[in-house]
């Protein structure tokens, strides 16, 4: 089920005594990862109520083409745009026979005629309507046209006879699902990230940074979501745009940013600690702006600097520690100083980047590193950001399974 992981899955159900399942299923997708959508025909809320499936997926429910509230947040285009899948349970006779028509009287079969993602079909229904020539050559229509159909199971019906037409139970359904999805090489990993600069503050204007945009941290954020990993990225202040499914948490200075790693770690399974944080900050913030004397054009300021904490030593110390890598933003005898980094601070892998290259330092749209490890040193030629982050999440991946 872990194919489900960071999945975007529209979910309709239309009007029979089988929608009561779709609770379970709701429930079951969240637990595997999945982001859920539901849509509802009138029919289906005459047996499952939308507050139960709001509740349950954690988003509104979508009942009505003509909501203007839906319309306004996310229209039936957007959701048809937003779905990775479409899985209709119970998808009832009437619904069916509308699809394959090529019908768009209501927001299900509208979207269904809108989206690009593939659709799947549950059906249920009496195993006289199942079995009905109309309904098998409906069923034969969508088919052609690419729709697959999860069923229908033989067993007792609702109505008291027994026969095919009985929706599958939902966890059969979810797996048939779930193996429509390639298994991403982080499938079900929870993986944290941290991107960007701290800045640490020297008056209420004034602060200690550096050069680093975020671009690195934000490109292996994308890269690890795109392999199937619920990531979260610990940013710094960054003009970037959120990836993708990937959960954005905003930090200023050091200290945040090790409070929010220490947090977000716990449980998880990776970390990779991509930010340029500041090793130092001033001792004492000064409450008002720094004036400085007019009259003194000699004039000095001193500021005294003590350490920030050690983000990716501490959470490669912690206990229950995920596999740690680190990033050794370098100017000269790059490999060596990271080879030291991964050593000391007991990481599992180490990035080594020669930052002192303005082609693939600080704000460029380019990189080459040096993956590191235990017993290995493995360069990466100079590329852009998005494909070099893929290389990285190709090869993390790889070792994490082999050194766990």
């Amino acid at each position: 089920m872990h194919r489900l992981n960071n999945k975007r899955i529209l979910l309709g159900i239309t009007g029979g005594i089988a929608a009561y399942k779709t609770a379970e299923m709701v429930r079951h997708l969240r637990k595997a990862g999945a982001e859920v959508h539901v849509v509802m025909t009138p029919a289906a809320c005459e047996f499952i109520t939308p507050l139960t499936l709001q509740a349950l997926s954690g988003n509104p429910v979508h009942t009505s083409m003509l909501d203007p509230k839906a319309e306004a947040g996310m229209g039936h285009i957007e959701l048809a745009k937003w779905a990775d899948a479409v899985l209709i349970a119970p998808a009832s006779a009437d619904f069916i026979a509308r699809m394959a028509a090529g019908m768009g009287n209501d927001l299900l079969s509208t979207l269904c005629l809108v989206t690009q993602a593939p659709v799947y079909l549950a059906p249920a229904m009496n195993q006289g309507m199942w079995l009905d020539v109309a309904t098998q050559k409906n069923c034969e229509t969508l088919v052609g046209r690419g729709v697959k159909m999860f069923g229908p199971d033989n067993g007792y019906q609702a109505c008291g006879d027994v026969g095919p037409g009985r929706m599958l139970d939902p966890d059969v359904i979810l797996q048939n699902l779930a193996e429509q999805f390639e298994t991403g090489l982080l499938a079900g990993k929870k993986v944290v990230i941290t991107a960007g600069p701290t800045r640490e503050a020297i008056d209420p204007v004034r602060y200690i940074s550096n050069h680093s945009s975020g671009k690195m941290g934000f490109a292996l954020a994308a890269a690890a979501a795109d392999a199937g990993a619920s990531v979260t990225v610990i940013a710094g202040p960054v003009n970037l745009e959120t990836p993708d499914r990937v959960t954005r948490i905003d930090v200023a200075d050091a200290r945040s940013m090790h409070a929010a790693a220490m947090e977000h770690t716990a449980n998880s399974d990776m970390f990779i600690s991509c930010a340029a944080v500041a090793d130092y900050r001033p001792e004492t913030i000064a409450e008002s702006k720094i004036k400085k004397d007019p009259g003194a054009p000699d004039q000095t300021m001193t500021i005294k600097l003590v350490r920030n904490p050690d983000i990716v030593a501490s959470v490669a110390a912690k206990e229950d520690r995920p596999f740690v890598v680190g990033f050794a933003a370098e100017t000269n005898n790059v490999v060596e100083y990271a080879t030291s980094k991964l050593q000391r601070k007991k990481l599992d892998l180490v990035i080594a980047n020669d930052v002192s290259d303005k082609s693939i330092g600080f704000n460029s749209e380019e990189n080459a590193v040096t993956l590191i490890g235990p017993d290995f040193e493995e360069p990466l030629a100079k590329s852009s950001k998005q494909l070099l982050a893929s290389q990285l999440i190709e090869l993390i991946a790889r070792y994490y399974k082999e050194m766990k």
